[in-house]
């Protein structure tokens, strides 16, 4: 019994330990896929990628045929660049730069209308003290500041986005 016993001890801590990378990304449409090769995941998605090791994960020695993904046909005539995406999934990139853009546009607009408001006031009233005119105009540059650099990030990054769609050959009026 112990001949067999330490030859079976032994064979089991002699059994090497396997670890296994599996990446996972979302694409576009929403479907999750794996795959254990980084170099089949899409170069657009491939910031994305959530890494996993397994372990104790043993090779197999037949591989697996790829399972397909059943996927609804798409239709005739729908234009997409050279990653896939489609005028949907542009318009989706763009459309939240284009929302702050807008709404930092139309408040400093509004601040600046008030400001002149407020301006105008204290030219009516005769004395208003440096102090308080001072005080003013400091929370209006600090504010006026803060949409302009809204601003400028939006524009920043619809700039940004522009390129991107040249680089994968997207349709540009998908970014209007």
């Amino acid at each position: 019994m112990k001949r067999l016993l330490i030859p079976l001890i032994l064979l089991i801590f002699a059994t090497p330990a396997y670890t296994a990378t599996i990446y996972k990304w979302v694409d576009k449409d929403g479907a999750v896929n794996f795959t254990d090769d980084i170099s089949k995941v899409p170069p657009s998605y491939r910031n994305r990628v959530e890494t996993e090791e397994r372990k104790d994960v043993k090779e197999e020695v037949t591989p697996r045929p790829p399972q397909a993904v059943t996927r609804e046909k798409e239709p005739e005539g729908i234009k997409k660049d050279i990653y896939g995406c489609d005028e949907t999934c542009w318009r989706e990139k763009v459309r939240p730069w284009k929302a702050q853009l807008k709404e930092a546009t139309e408040n400093l607009e509004k601040l600046r209308n008030k400001y002149a408001e407020e301006t105008e006031q204290f030219g009516r009233t005769g004395y208003v003290s440096r102090a308080r005119y001072q005080d003013k105009a400091n929370k209006y540059t600090e504010e006026r500041k803060k949409y302009e650099g809204q601003i400028a990030e939006a524009n920043e990054r619809l700039d940004k986005l522009s390129k991107e769609a040249q680089e994968s050959k997207a349709d540009p009026a998908w970014l209007e």
